[in-house]
This record gives structure tokens, C-alpha cells and sequence, in this order.
């Protein structure tokens, strides 16, 4: 029996980035996998980050994972979101070549140390006095090891629905993971079933791009990767269409046929990335639905239409889809398909993603229920690093609320548990002034660094970045300025008499740092990334002192009972999800409505201010 300290069961992105996080703590780790040629693979959409994903990956960058570095060599077109609105909401996203990032994973995973790829399939766990201690694979052999971490995606009893068809499957061309789910159904795991889809695959040599909107990137690209300033490889140009009302027409008639509406599936999907089926069904106001074509690599025809995921048969895929502008000769490579898995309830494990009630068993990804590359990856992290500290005896990582969107979402996780699959957003952070995707090495990198998985490269890269920025802070709060002074310099400002450091007037809105650097000659000589940088920490640095000292007296406010009619309905600014989530569960103290899934700390302000104010008509 060959023994390891950690065995990681997978090679999606959490099980790549567990062993990763894993094998930098020095920990010997074992990736077992179906197909060593498969680690790395895509198997949704060709995309990395976005919203809240962005961030995430911003911050495994940061703790020297490779989700961000692989990201980048295969980027094809950058952009960030919200990039006019402020740095705390803005996230970025890079469309990917399906095989370079492949290729990129497939290297970084064979130059790690400590790393060792195994290809089989775990069909069983060794567990030995309560405790997990190794796998036992599909052809007898065995491996044992202190910590095993399972990211099994979609895999678990995976049955794939095209229609009224079902076929076992983990995804499109591999077998699902049977033996195993019946050995964590052995093991009285809360286990649920959840789903999720994808679109058909379009050849692209077969649109008409010539009649449609296209989406060029940004023309200064954010790299994931802090170690990089700029793509790899050449960029492209993403084609924009819409669906219509003959789209909608086609997909009402044949809702019956769909897996999802003919009663096929009893697993829950995610809302927030609606099939085309549900989005006719739920939006029937809306005429038309955006949808992106997305390529799928530099010197590959294939097209991902992003926004227009279906269970519906072939057939019908076929007649919608050439309904669509500019898709009218479209010729189908691959039908979308929904695909229904086993997941076990997220709250049956510690924050550190070891199972309670069976320690040596980590779960990361989407056995926890959450859905996206990104959340998965971030969940690998957390439980590889773990798997290694226990092996190595160490204190764990908790990762928390008030530092990362990892510790965000790790948190929703184990204490509010799933009733779909997660995913991240900004809103699910109370301190997302403060944890912007601009700013996560600051944030994590020196964490990184004490608990040993950061490498040499990222130290030095890092600890250089932080002496400029130090210095660069001295010299902007050394600066001062009157506000005549400031006028004269063609910067407005009021004229309060206070006097200002050219650090405190990068708070200013309307002032940056190019600004600054234009009027002060002493600024000329600063890097204008650093500056930028530090524009960023001034400018949100009143905003976090604020916020923080609002979260604490909403903190000490949670036990404020909640009257049995109050009326969630008449708060304007509550969502409608929320109202309906707060009508049925009617929780009786504000404690008890912080914890309903979905919650956000906006919403209990909502809640607690018009608490507040029929406390005060009382006393009146």
C-alpha cells in the first residue's frame, strides 16, 4: 500500500487547486483522477471570474494558487465588470482558450513539488476507528494517507438529461461516480440532489458575424495573477445576439419536453444562472434575452453560447437556436444538456471543510453545493491547506468573514447551508469595502507567507510591492496642501481652511493620482500601478472605518425581536426574494433573520431601521 500525508480525489479546479495548496505546505500529495489529460478541463462555460468569482480568484492568487496564473496564460479577452463603478464591485473575468488553460494547468501541476498524479477511480473510502485513512481504487489497490480531500463536481450518482433522455454521466463523454456515492450514502452523509446545465456547442464557421454586435475586451487588461501585468496570448472579440419572441414561442411549446418541467429532475438548479427554459418561464415580460458567443480558444470553431442553457430534446435545441439572429444556418456541435448530482449538506462540515462526524474527509466544491469554477477552486484551497496542517499537526485555517470572500462564502456554507447552488457575490460580503479584488495580496499574501504556501517568487514579488507602496504612502502624507494652494493646482477642493496631504485628497472623487503626479513634482518618480494602488486604499479608507463601526452596532442589535406582523412587504429596498423568504420563515429575532439563506447585512439594516422606528412611534 502506497502512502501519502494527503490524497485529493479529483482533478476539476477544487481537487487541482486542494492538491496544489497541499503539495506547497510540503505535504506528499496524491491527485487521483479518471484521466491525467483531463486535469484542468473546462467543463461549462470557457470563462474564469466575473463578480464575486473575480474576487475569489484574485485571493487564491494571492496564497500563491494557480487558478489566477492559469487564467492568464490562457486569457483571450479581458474585462472588467463594473469597471465604472468603484473598486469594491468591480471584478474581473477573462474569457479562455478551453485547451491552454488546460495545457497551463496540466504544467503547473507537473513542475509542483510534492505532487504526484495518479490516474484511477476512488471507489471507496478506508476508514479506520471512526477516522479516514486512505481510498481504495476501482481495481483493488490501495492508498492510504492522513487527510483525503474529495472533489467530486458532478460526478457523484451524475445522470446527464437531454429532454426526455438520461444517460449516466459525471459530464458529456465520462461515466459518473456510482461506487463512490453509494459508499457516502453508506456512511449516513446528508446527502441531496442538485442540478445544473450547459448550453449546445455552435460552430462558429457557421454564424453570421458580419449582422451581429461584437464585444471587444478592455483596452488595458487586468491580469488575474499579481505576478503579471499583461496577456500571453493574442486577444479576441466575443459576438453579442438576442434571443426573440419566436425564440420564446418555440421554447413554451415545448416545455412538456424539457427534462427540467416534464418532471424528469428533482434536483434543485441555480437561479442566478437560469436555464433559457426558466428564464421564458419566469421572465414572460421580457421579449428577449441577451445571449454571448463566446470562443472557446484561439484556433478552435467551436462557439459557447452563453445564456441560453437547456434540457430541452435535440430537436428542439435545433429550431430555437436558428430562430436567433445571425444563427439562422447554425450548425449544432454538441447539444446542451442538464446533468443532476449528489451533494452533501455543506453544514455537516467544520470551516475548515472537514466532515464533524468523520475526521480525515474533506469535501470542496460542488459536493458542498455551490456551482462555478471559482467557488470550487476556493474550496479546494481551504481544504488542502487544512488536509496539510492536520497531517503536520498544525493549528487549522479558519478563514473569516472580515478578511476574504473565501472566509465569506466558507462561512455561508457550514452555518446556512445550501437550498441551491451558491454562488458569490459582492452583496454576501459586509466588508466589501475593504475586500476588493485590487487589494487581496495585501489582504492574504503575508497570511500566505506565515503559514508557509507561498513560494519564493511570490515572496520577493510581494515584499517589493509593499515597501513602494509603503514609501509611496509616506511621501503622498508628507505632501501637504492648503486648499488655495490646492485651487492654484487646478485641483477642487472647498475652501474650509483645512489643510490636506496629497494622500487625503486621493479620497477626493474627482481627484486621482495622475492628477496628482501632473501638479507634485515629487510624484513624478512613483510607479503609476503604486499610485493607482494607493488612490484605491484612500479612497475607501473613511468609507471601511464606517462601515466596520455599523457592522458592530448592527452586531450588538441582533437580538431586537421581531413582531409576528411585521410587515416585510411595505420595506421598498428588500428584495422580493427576500420578502417572500422572510414571510414564510418568520424569524423571530433579528439573530434568527440574519441566518435565512440569501440574507444580506443591507437587508437587516432595512429591517432593523424600521424596527427602530416603531420603537420610537411606541414611546411617542
Amino acid at each position: 500500500m502506497k502512502h501519502f500525508d494527503v490524497i485529493v480525489v479529483g482533478g476539476g479546479h477544487a481537487g487541482t487547486e486542494a492538491a496544489h495548496g497541499s503539495a506547497r505546505m510540503g505535504a506528499e500529495t496524491a491527485l487521483v483522477t479518471l484521466r491525467r489529460d483531463a486535469i484542468g478541463v473546462m467543463s461549462c462555460n470557457p470563462a474564469i471570474g466575473g463578480l464575486g468569482k473575480g474576487h475569489l480568484v484574485r485571493e487564491i492568487d494571492a496564497l500563491d494558487g494557480v487558478m489566477g496564473r492559469a487564467a492568464d496564460f490562457a486569457g483571450i479577452q479581458f474585462r472588467l465588470l463594473n469597471r465604472r463603478k468603484g473598486p469594491a464591485v468591480q471584478g474581473p473575468r477573462t474569457q479562455a482558450d478551453r485547451k491552454l488553460y488546460r495545457e497551463a494547468m496540466q504544467k503547473l501541476t507537473d513542475d509542483q513539488p510534492h505532487l504526484t498524479v495518479i490516474e484511477g477511480e476512488v471507489a471507496d473510502l478506508i476508514v479506520t476507528e471512526g477516522k479516514v485513512s486512505g481510498v481504495i481504487l476501482a481495481d483493488g489497490s490501495q492508498l492510504a494517507a492522513g487527510g483525503v480531500v474529495l472533489t467530486t463536481g458532478t460526478f457523484l450518482n451524475g445522470v446527464i438529461h437531454i429532454g426526455d433522455r438520461q444517460k449516466p454521466g459525471g459530464r458529456i463523454g465520462d461515466r459518473p461516480s456510482v461506487a463512490l456515492a453509494a459508499r457516502l450514502r453508506d456512511l449516513s452523509l446528508p446527502l441531496g440532489r442538485l442540478k445544473t446545465g450547459t448550453p449546445p456547442r455552435l460552430d462558429g464557421k457557421t454564424i453570421r458575424w458580419d449582422i451581429l454586435d461584437s464585444q471587444p475586451g478592455d483596452d488595458d487588461p487586468e491580469m488575474f495573477s499579481f505576478l503579471h501585468d499583461k496577456p500571453f496570448v493574442r486577444q479576441v472579440s466575443c459576438g453579442i445576439t438576442h434571443t426573440n419572441e419566436q425564440t420564446h414561442e418555440i421554447i413554451r411549446e415545448n416545455l412538456n419536453r424539457s427534462a427540467m418541467y416534464g418532471g424528469h429532475i428533482s434536483g434543485v438548479g441555480p437561479r442566478y444562472c437560469p436555464s433559457i427554459e426558466d428564464k421564458v418561464v419566469r421572465f414572460a415580460d421580457k421579449s428577449s434575452h441577451q445571449v454571448f458567443l463566446e470562443p472557446e480558444g484561439l484556433d478552435d470553431d467551436t462557439i459557447y453560447p452563453n445564456g441560453v442553457s437547456t434540457s430541452l430534446p435535440e430537436d428542439v435545441q435545433e429550431r430555437y437556436i436558428r430562430s436567433i439572429l445571425g444563427l439562422e444556418n447554425v450548425r449544432i456541435l454538441q447539444p446542451g444538456y442538464a446533468i443532476e448530482y449528489d451533494f452533501v449538506d455543506p453544514r455537516a462540515s467544520k470551516p475548515t471543510l472537514e466532515l464533524r462526524d468523520l475526521p480525515g474527509l474533506y469535501l470542496a466544491g460542488q459536493i458542498n453545493g455551490t456551482t462555478g469554477y471559482e467557488e470550487a477552486a476556493a474550496q479546494g484551497l481551504v481544504a488542502g491547506l487544512n488536509a496539510a496542517l492536520c497531517v503536520q499537526s498544525r493549528d487549522p485555517m479558519i478563514f473569516s468573514r472580515t478578511s476574504s470572500y473565501i472566509g465569506v462564502m466558507i462561512d455561508d456554507l457550514v452555518t446556512r447551508g445550501v437550498s441551491e447552488p451558491y454562488r458569490m457575490f459582492t452583496s454576501r460580503a459586509e466588508f466589501r469595502l475593504s475586500l476588493r479584488a485590487d487589494n487581496a495580496d495585501q489582504r492574504l499574501t503575508g497570511v500566505g507567507l506565515a503559514l508557509g504556501c507561498v513560494g519564493e517568487e511570490r515572496r520577493r514579488s510581494f515584499s517589493d510591492k509593499m515597501e513602494r507602496l509603503s514609501a509611496g504612502k509616506d511621501l503622498l502624507a508628507s505632501i501637504v496642501l492648503t486648499p488655495k494652494d490646492a485651487v492654484s493646482r487646478g485641483l477642487r477642493v472647498n475652501q474650509d481652511g483645512t489643510k490636506r496631504s496629497a494622500y487625503a485628497l486621493l479620497s477626493f472623487p474627482d481627484i486621482d493620482f495622475n492628477q496628482l503626479a501632473a501638479i507634485i513634482p515629487e510624484l513624478g518618480a512613483m510607479d503609476p500601478k503604486i499610485g493607482e494602488q494607493l488612490a484605491r486604499d484612500a479612497l475607501y479608507a473613511h468609507y471601511i472605518t464606517r462601515q466596520e463601526n455599523d457592522i458592530a452596532a448592527l452586531k450588538r442589535d441582533e437580538d431586537w425581536v421581531i413582531p409576528d406582523d411585521f410587515d416585510y412587504s411595505a420595506l421598498s429596498g428588500l428584495s422580493n426574494e427576500l420578502k417572500l423568504k422572510l414571510g414564510r420563515a418568520r424569524p423571530h429575532t433579528l439573530a434568527q433573520a440574519g441566518r435565512i439563506d440569501g440574507m444580506t447585512p443591507a437587508a437587516l439594516a432595512l429591517i432593523l431601521a424600521r424596527l427602530r422606528q416603531g420603537r420610537r412611534a411606541a414611546i411617542a
